[in-house]
């Protein structure tokens, strides 16, 4: 159905702007009305809008989401009484459309997760996987607090990569300013002079006056390279699956910044599977939901190994062991919370357990980042002024007063 654009106002005579699919505009003011609002104005909008909508969707609007409807469903209160209530209290324009959606689906017939499913850029697959499993068992407040605390670990882990980021984007840049500042202006200033006194040139100051040659004459090179680079690399992989394939296993195998992805990723996926093992989904479908969220096609082919060899009778801890994910003492927790029952159980502990490496493992690289990019800066001007000054020096220190 088309996406029309709206103006109307509810029983209070508050103006309300949004989107809803309608046949047409007939259909369209009825479907405000089974909404409680009268239209004013309406005009077909185009998929692209729906998309953008007034802005994006955060995860703090999903976190006020999911805890309002938790709080309204413990408290009994309908579940389109609670949308109502929320989309009265949304500051967000692009997520009060999410939510006159969401009502006007449910007042169509359908579920809340089938409503969510219809926003898949905002609703990512788990959210909709645990809610239809909340409403199936009849948990859909405990599934709704605990996608409100996933959110939130999110929101704080990329809170976290931001801080960790600012500071050494802060100083690279410096670096490379300074860097074409020396290359591109000071060092041609003085290469004239270095040449015109009639001795021996060191080598150090000739790599010196061939990088600032090369820095005059390509600098253009040199800025749009890194760009083209990521460009192609990024058509390559969404062209070719053994490029991304190839891609994905590096990021995981890089020095100080691998092992932090990986841990990131195991951590989302243990939380998830926790989240939807004790919603009463059971392993195999959880671990067809998590090959989709890992976001690393090496985990995710990993994943699906495990999931051919635990639907082969193989028991889950000796999969995951086998294919070496997770450390050994992830691996025990695993086979604890298998033999006992408490799968989820032992699940989140494993959640827990890389959220306090993730968070030690990002301190301790903010911890070297810092100076690393100091001494980088520092090398730099001292390679520039030895190379520069060395031979005035020599000139200096041969000359007969």
């Amino acid at each position: 159905m088309p996406l029309f654009s709206y103006k109307a106002v509810d029983t209070q005579g508050k103006s309300v702007v949004g989107r809803v699919e309608a046949v047409n505009l007939f259909d369209l003011e009825q479907r405000l009305v089974r909404m409680g609002l009268d239209l004013v104005t309406g005009a077909p909008s185009s998929q692209r809008a729906r998309l953008i909508g007034g802005g994006r969707v955060t995860r703090q609007d999903l976190i006020n989401f999911c805890f309002h409807l938790e709080q309204l469903a413990t408290a009994g209160v309908p579940l389109l009484e609670g949308l109502n209530d929320l989309r009265e209290s949304v500051e967000n324009p692009r997520f009060r459309e999410v939510v006159s959606g969401l009502i006007e689906s449910i007042e169509g017939g359908r579920n809340l997760s089938g409503s969510l499913a219809e926003y898949p850029e905002v609703f990512s697959k788990v959210f909709i996987t645990l809610v239809r499993s909340g409403e199936q068992t009849g948990k859909l407040p405990a599934v709704l607090k605990s996608l409100s605390v996933s959110v939130k670990w999110e929101d704080e882990l990329a809170a976290q990569t931001k801080k960790l980021l600012m500071y050494p984007a802060f100083v690279g840049s410096i670096v490379l300013l300074v860097t074409f500042f020396l290359m591109i202006y000071l060092v041609p200033q003085m290469t004239g002079f270095i040449r015109n006194m009639g001795q021996e040139v060191p080598l150090q100051t000739r790599i010196l006056i061939v990088v600032s040659d090369f820095f005059v004459r390509y600098w253009w090179v040199i800025i749009l390279l890194p760009f083209a680079a990521w460009g192609g690399l990024k058509a390559a992989a969404n062209y070719n699956p053994a490029v991304q394939f190839a891609i994905d296993r590096y990021k995981i195998s890089l020095p100080l910044i691998g092992p932090i992805l990986r841990k990131i990723i195991l951590s989302r996926f243990a939380s998830s599977f926790a989240m939807m093992y004790g919603s009463g989904i059971t392993v195999l479908d959880a671990i067809r939901t998590c090959e989709e969220i890992v976001g690393n096609r090496v985990l995710e082919q990993a994943l699906r190994t495990v999931g051919q060899q635990i639907a082969e009778g193989k028991n889950m801890t000796a999969a995951f062991a086998d294919l070496e994910l997770f450390p050994p003492l992830v691996v025990r927790m695993l086979r604890i919370g298998e033999n006992t029952g408490a799968l989820d159980t032992a699940l989140l502990n494993v959640s827990y357990f890389y959220n306090r490496e993730v968070r030690e493992a990002i301190g301790k690289l903010q911890a070297m980042i810092e100076p690393a990019l100091t001494l980088l800066l520092g090398a730099i001007l001292g390679w520039v002024m030895l190379s520069v000054l060395g031979p005035v020096y020599d000139a200096i220190s041969k000359m007969k007063f």
